[in-house]
């Protein structure tokens, strides 16, 4: 690396703010020579704000920054790669059509034509250094998440980065990919780089980092050395307070079939099965946890069971009550309001909450009014009681807000999820569907989210909840349906497997559409 000081970066009294809302105030961060640091905060504490500024795409309005002891200015990404600063961010940036190696050169200063096999040499001698798996000829649409993500870091380190910088890294990677990827960032520390990682997962910050550094509100609380700390503090370094970090699963006997899926296929928008004859049932009384890696067909379930999302075969049978009159109906092929007149409650927390669920330029009670305005016999009669409604999910939520009139699409994303799932809550459903409802939440407002999960789970509710982080799936179901490749691998008791177990089911499904354990 050629440096002589202990730090490779610091940074002193930087502070950036953006109209009237200051994202960094004064922080003080140090990076040593040779470790992993993670930086740790809620949603909204300005970690991703910082390490932009590190990185080139923003610029303070005020402090310093030092690489291995010099002052420096950082203007740009290219700035930040020239002193050897490279940022893998959680969204990638790679151009489809090309391969693992093409993507990696591209934009290098140098010859117009690129001599492909001495490249595609060049980076399996990298990934082999650091124990990467990557076919450099692959096209990067045939590619993995974690393949992607390999490429992505491959890309900043041909460019010869010293210091990395990983935006939550493993939001989107299966247990065995994200013991993969530390194996790998243990190699490059050997190498004697310095990586920071930002990341909300309190048991992988144990796992991987040498210290860790806590931002506040855009304020900077403090480090701590990971072997003489524990979840517990950590928490309450971000948020200020001790919080519980147990996930209630409550013991409730399991209720009547409310949901039967049988069969259940349909196609994306390539013409390819996104699910292949999916079968289940979903209990009232139950949270039924759905794990699966990107893609593997979750958005497209939970989409065709609302009646958003065509099918080309298969049945979704619905069995509940409207008005304590009981209602059996098949529901596959209706559209959302159509499912609302046949007096079916059921509730759906889409992936995608501003484009699907809320209407971003319109206010609270004008989005929970939307929830019933065909429908006649709904809970809105008038303006008065969605208004009503608004505040008190505002109070039982603690959404920050200006207030009801404020457009939802100036919320923050973790108020924006509070404002869609208080509201299909509020219509009291007997089948609520949730997809990633705490992607983007602070750790106080998750386990609030985990609290109203749970509360409908004891009113004999039966909760699809589709979620990403394992840890918190195993804690929260009762079952677990784990699905591949638009198939069920299979259906299990959370307390009869591993977290490990789970993850093989993600990337095999031989032999385990059959597989079924009774919670």
């Amino acid at each position: 690396m050629g440096a002589t000081t202990e730090y490779a970066v610091k940074m002193h009294g930087v502070t950036k703010t953006f109209g009237k809302v200051t994202a960094n105030k004064d922080v003080n961060l140090e990076l040593k020579n040779g470790e992993i640091l993670a930086l740790l905060g809620e949603n909204g504490s300005g970690k991703t704000t910082l390490m932009n500024m590190l990185s080139g795409i923003y610029f303070p309005d005020h402090g310093e920054i030092y690489v291995n002891g010099k002052a420096v200015t950082i203007r740009s990404p290219r700035d930040a790669f020239s002193l050897g600063i490279g940022m893998i961010h959680q969204h990638f940036k790679l151009v489809d059509v090309l391969t693992a190696a093409e993507n990696i050169v591209l934009g290098l200063e140098g010859k117009a034509v690129v001599n492909r096999k001495e490249v595609n040499k060049k980076v399996a001698e990298l990934a082999s250094r650091y124990g990467f798996e990557i076919e450099p000829a692959k096209k990067i649409y045939n590619m993995s998440v974690s393949e992607k993500q390999t490429v992505e870091i491959l890309k900043v380190l041909y460019r010869g980065a010293d210091i990395l910088i990983l935006d939550e890294p493993t939001a989107v990677l299966t247990p065995q990919e994200t013991d993969k990827l530390f194996a790998v960032l243990k190699n490059m520390k050997k190498d004697g780089k310095s990586i920071i990682i930002i990341t909300h997962k309190l048991q992988e910050v144990l796992a991987i980092s040498d210290r860790v550094a806590i931002l506040r509100k855009g304020e900077y609380i403090g480090a701590v050395n990971t072997e003489q700390t524990n979840q517990a503090q950590l928490t309450e370094m971000m948020v200020g307070r001790p919080i519980s970090l147990e996930i209630e699963r409550t013991a409730v006997k399991r209720g009547p079939e409310r949901l039967q899926v049988i069969d259940l296929t349909c196609l994306n928008g390539d013409g390819i099965k996104a699910l292949d004859n999916v079968s289940f049932t979903a209990y009232g009384g139950e949270i039924l946890g759905v794990a699966g890696i990107a893609g593997s067909g979750q958005k497209e379930l939970c989409e065709v069971i609302a009646g958003l999302y065509p099918s080309i075969g298969g049945s979704v049978l619905y069995n509940g009550s409207d008005e304590k009159e009981p209602v059996k109906e098949r529901i596959l092929g209706l559209k959302p309001d159509e499912i609302v007149k046949k007096g079916i409650s059921m509730a759906f927390v889409p992936e995608d909450r501003l484009g699907m669920g809320l209407v971003a330029n319109m206010d609270m009670t004008d989005n929970c009014l939307l929830r019933s305005y065909k429908n006649k016999k709904g809970i809105f009669v008038d303006r008065k009681t969605p208004k009503e409604l608004a505040q008190r999910l505002i109070g039982e939520l603690e959404i920050v807000t200006p207030g009801v009139e404020t457009p939802v699409g100036r919320l923050s994303g973790g108020n924006v999820q509070k404002v869609l799932l208080g509201r299909e809550i509020a219509c009291n459903p007997s089948v609520l569907i949730v997809a990633y409802p705490v992607r983007g939440l602070d750790i106080n407002s998750s386990y609030r989210i985990y609290d109203l999960l749970n509360e409908q789970k004891k009113k004999g509710v039966a909760v699809i909840f589709i979620g990403e982080d394992l840890d918190v799936l195993m804690q929260l179901s009762d079952r677990i349906m784990v699905m591949c490749g638009g198939k069920i691998s299979g259906i299990v008791n959370p307390c009869e497997v591993t977290k490990e177990d789970i993850g093989l089911m993600m990337i095999h499904t031989e032999d385990t559409s059959e597989k079924e354990v009774s919670a």
